[in-house]
């Protein structure tokens, strides 16, 4: 009796991995083309407005990358993701050394994510510390890194990411505080936008603080190391 309930709880356990996979993986192939225009982020915030008696307020509006300025897809590399062109989704480097910090205790642990593992994060699976959360980010990393060119994962990240309370989306994070398209940011603007990632909704880009400010000075400087470099994001968008 209990063997074949054994038997039963396996199969059953079996086809619902099988059944993930298959739809995590034609998830994943679905968005390499179609727009993401809803994420699971949205949906939380815009809950939790609603729940606190707040207005709902959801500002985004999906564009392709050759309308997306250079100056914050570099702003945005040069912040969260340096080795961005050449990991294939993690930088085990950033992860050691965040071990290490915390092993000695100089900061907590921090996230040490890539932009690989943010898109991954924002559009498939929901704002969560566990090592459950953990675990499934890792496998859908690597799926966006199987699937999706990194023109694709960088699209994607600058359409989904949370950019301020209720702002998703370099387009809606542009208007909302340039008055502009996302296409027309100054490197100077786009490195405010990038700035304030870490906390958004804590953070504003303009008129911007004295953080932000010393953020925004930064990474300018990392923007300007990488264009005489020669190491810029236009690879990116480059012909084959």
């Amino acid at each position: 009796m209990s063997n074949t309930l054994g038997k039963k709880i396996f199969r059953f356990l079996w086809k619902s991995a099988v059944a993930f996979a298959g739809l995590s993986v034609f998830s994943v192939i679905l968005f390499r083309f179609v727009p993401v225009y809803f994420t699971p982020l949205m949906l939380i915030r815009g809950a939790e407005q609603l729940a606190s008696g707040e207005t709902l307020q959801i500002k985004h509006r999906w564009v392709s990358l050759d309308e997306i300025s250079k100056n914050l897809m570099l702003a945005v590399v040069c912040s969260e993701d340096q080795t961005f062109l050449e990991h294939f989704g993690f930088d085990f480097k950033a992860i050691e050394q965040s071990f290490e910090a915390s092993r000695r205790g100089k900061q907590r642990l921090r996230g040490a994510s890539t932009i690989s593992q943010q898109t991954a994060k924002n559009v498939f699976l929901w704002p969560n510390r566990s090592w459950i959360r953990k675990g499934f980010e890792v496998y859908f990393t690597l799926l966006i890194e199987t699937f999706w060119s990194k023109e694709r994962i960088l699209e994607v990240y600058l359409n989904s990411i949370e950019m301020g309370n209720g702002i998703y989306g370099a387009e809606a994070v542009s208007q909302f505080y340039f008055k502009k398209r996302a296409k027309d940011l100054t490197a100077t603007q786009a490195a405010a936008i990038a700035a304030v990632l870490p906390n958004p909704r804590r953070y504003v880009a303009n008129p911007p603080g004295p953080h932000v400010r010393s953020r925004i000075r930064w990474i300018v400087g990392q923007m300007n190391k990488r264009v005489n470099t020669g190491a810029s994001i236009s690879s990116l968008t480059a012909d084959d």
